[in-house]
């Protein structure tokens, strides 16, 4: 009957329980600090996940939704009576009206999470097509998370996309969606807090409040397409949730230690048709100008036929050895990552022969399907198709790994794909291709990753970086990221920040921007500057830019500035130590590297423009034209700090106001 469904229990066992009713069985698997929630459908397949692996470890295929291997099951003591189901997870009370399955947790200090009245399932489709959930919402509560989601770091009362898109230039105090799908996020409100991830690829909408109903009290919701649905209540500190996350996804990848030192990345040096002298005379210019370097990102301008780009085509033209240039970068203590783009053009040399295997997404008649892609028609490569995946890996070895190109650049890589009719082969059981998008991003970096590993030893432990624009949860078990083609203004690097808090409550430990911004104008000397001084503190730390008619961001771009540059630079390579150390904590600890303060000081101000680098050092950035110097409040701590680890000992609580000029070394502070 719509809108009345009365669930019966027609099965338990020791850590879970499932109900039926009217076609649906809602599932419910009882974990430490976890309750799992499942709606699957009679006749609907179940798909499998690629982003929740608590081993660490998923098949290419991936791994039934619902299996519970690696999550540390429980046991609650469950007691149904009166048409409700109640048990306790951690000091939550758990209360299931088993009539629509309105499920209500409470603790000591009151609801901490409800279903919301009335339905709050899409179980007859009374709600519409595809997955549908409604949660209660309190007033005031705080959300944060959804990946690289933009506008200020709490999302309540905002509306998202889910999905994926090629955002060049993007606005990031509004523009969505970008490049990251991560239904996850943290609620926080009266009672405490807790985590809802929503293990899905399907494209939808999640709302925090700009949606009203006259019929039902405050709600948030989220809409995909996908049938079933499968979610992660998660307990705890939102601390505590993070680390949770990501212990189910699989853990955070280690980055070798180069990684934090300066990286540089143009499209001009690659484009030019004396690209290989271009980049030697990059590493030329580090060396005359004592900027100590760790590697450079090759844009995709190396594998150009014409005006357009080739995955794994050498232009030979523009860069005759290959292995010469690499070899040389190695020489002078240098890394490439190589772009790799997903995308084979159909006038690509490669283009017939994979076609003719069947290794795109295609139609029903088995046709490759065809899409707008840098200037030219193009199709995806399938990577849930067991003999494209093998290809891409061997290409992958064969023409950079091989020629001592180790570390990969995976760009491009949101799959444009909204045609319902387009397939993937579904490793044998084929699958509309826009309900699994992210899922090819991570297909597409894990082979990649996999065939520099096939190289044998890294000199690092860590092995081999991986970087990809695109992903979805889990993707930090493999790689790393960044935030995309962002903007260049001071604007924009006040809400970079705010994006780079979010990414980091999101379950990202290694990631940055391009800074001095990617699109838009040259960066001022101010900014330009200013942006150095804030990306000392973030992870990845890339100068990058693709910016026609200008000369590319590098650090002697203003050679009257270059004292001040070679100061900050300076003091990056100082940093290394300690934020490698930072990182292989934020590993160990499933913890971020860089975050909001108020993940350990709950109350402080959540858009404050400070943030812990590492748990050691407050870093305080300028993010305003004309500012001369920064006040920030001092987080409570014990040792109290020291500014820039000297001088006298400050408490926690005090208002500090320090100058700070834009050729100054940065405000930070250390604990004491």
């Amino acid at each position: 009957m719509k809108f009345c469904h009365e669930f019966r229990c027609v099965g338990e066992w020791k850590s879970g329980r499932e109900y039926q009713a009217d076609g649906v069985t809602m599932r419910l698997d009882f974990f430490e600090h976890i309750l799992r929630v499942a709606l699957v459908r009679d006749g609907e397949r179940l798909l499998p996940t690629w982003s929740v692996s608590p081993r660490g470890e998923c098949a290419v295929e991936g791994r039934e939704k619902l299996s519970a291997d690696g999550f540390a099951e429980v046991c609650p003591a469950c007691a149904e009576e009166d048409g409700r189901l109640r048990f306790c997870l951690d000091d939550v009370r758990f209360d299931i009206e088993l009539k629509n399955f309105r499920i209500t947790a409470e603790n000591d200090r009151g609801i901490l999470y409800q279903d919301r009245n009335g339905l709050a399932y899409n179980f007859d489709h009374e709600l519409g097509d595809g997955s549908v959930h409604f949660t209660r919402r309190e007033e005031g509560e705080q959300i944060f998370g959804l990946g690289d989601k933009c506008g200020a770091v709490n999302k309540a009362g905002r509306s998202f996309a889910l999905g994926t898109g090629d955002a060049m230039g993007f606005r990031a105090e509004s523009m969505d969606p970008l490049y990251k799908h991560v239904p996850f996020y943290i609620c926080v409100n009266s009672a405490g807090s807790y985590g809802l991830y929503y293990d899905t690829y399907s494209g939808g909408r999640i709302d925090f409040g700009q949606e009203h109903d006259n019929y039902f009290e405050p709600f948030s919701s989220i809409r995909f397409e996908e049938e079933n649905m499968v979610f992660y209540l998660i307990l705890g500190t939102p601390m505590e949730i993070i680390r949770r996350f990501n212990a189910m996804c699989g853990g955070i990848a280690p980055v070798p230690g180069w990684a934090f030192r300066y990286c540089g990345s143009t499209m001009d040096y690659t484009d030019a048709p004396d690209a290989d002298a271009r980049l030697r005379g990059f590493v030329e210019k580090c060396e005359e100008n004592e900027i100590p370097c760790g590697g450079f990102y090759l844009s995709s301008g190396y594998t150009q036929i014409g005006e357009k780009r080739c995955v794994f085509h050498w232009n030979t033209e523009k860069i005759p050895s290959p292995e010469g240039l690499a070899a040389y970068f190695r020489e002078h203590g240098m890394y490439f990552l190589p772009n790799i783009k997903p995308a084979f053009l159909t006038d690509h040399p490669f283009y017939e022969r994979i076609a003719g295997n069947g290794w795109f997404l295609h139609y029903a008649d088995g046709a490759p399907a065809v899409f707008p892609f840098w200037g030219g028609m193009a199709s995806y490569l399938d990577f849930t198709n067991p003999g494209a995946y093998a290809f891409w890996r061997d290409c992958v070895r064969e023409q950079l790994v091989e020629k001592g190109y180790q570390d990969i650049w995976n760009d491009n890589n949101e799959y444009d794909v909204w045609d319902k009719d387009v397939l993937a082969c579904g490793f044998g059981e084929e699958i509309p291709a826009r309900l699994i998008r992210p899922v090819f991003s991570y297909l597409m970096t894990r082979a990649s990753r996999e065939a520099c590993l096939a190289a044998g030893e890294y000199e690092d432990p860590a092995g081999p970086l991986l970087i990809s624009r695109s992903g979805a949860a889990g993707m930090q078990r493999i790689a790393t990221t960044w935030t995309g083609d962002n903007f260049t203004s001071f604007r924009e690097l006040r809400y970079n920040h705010y994006q780079a808090m979010t990414m980091a409550l999101s379950g990202y430990a290694y990631f940055g921007q391009d800074i001095g911004g990617f699109a838009g104008p040259k960066p001022s000397p101010e900014l330009f500057l200013r942006w150095i001084q804030y990306g000392l503190f973030t992870p990845r730390f890339v100068l990058h830019s693709w910016k026609p008619g200008e000369e590319p961001t590098m650090p002697w771009v203003y050679p009257e500035l270059l004292p001040a540059v070679k100061r900050l630079f300076a003091l990056r390579e100082r940093l290394i130590p300690y934020l490698r150390a930072q990182m292989q904590r934020a590993v160990s600890a499933n913890e971020p590297l860089i975050y909001p303060v108020f993940l350990k000081q709950p109350g402080y101000d959540t858009e404050a423009d400070c943030f812990f680098c590492g748990d050691e050092i407050l870093a305080c950035p300028v993010f305003d034209e004309g500012a001369s110097s920064v006040t920030v409040i001092l987080p409570e701590a014990e040792r109290g700090w020291q500014l820039r680890g000297e001088g006298e000992t400050i408490k926690g609580g005090t208002k500090a106001v320090v100058p700070c000029a834009p050729d100054d070394l940065p405000v930070w502070f250390v604990r004491g």
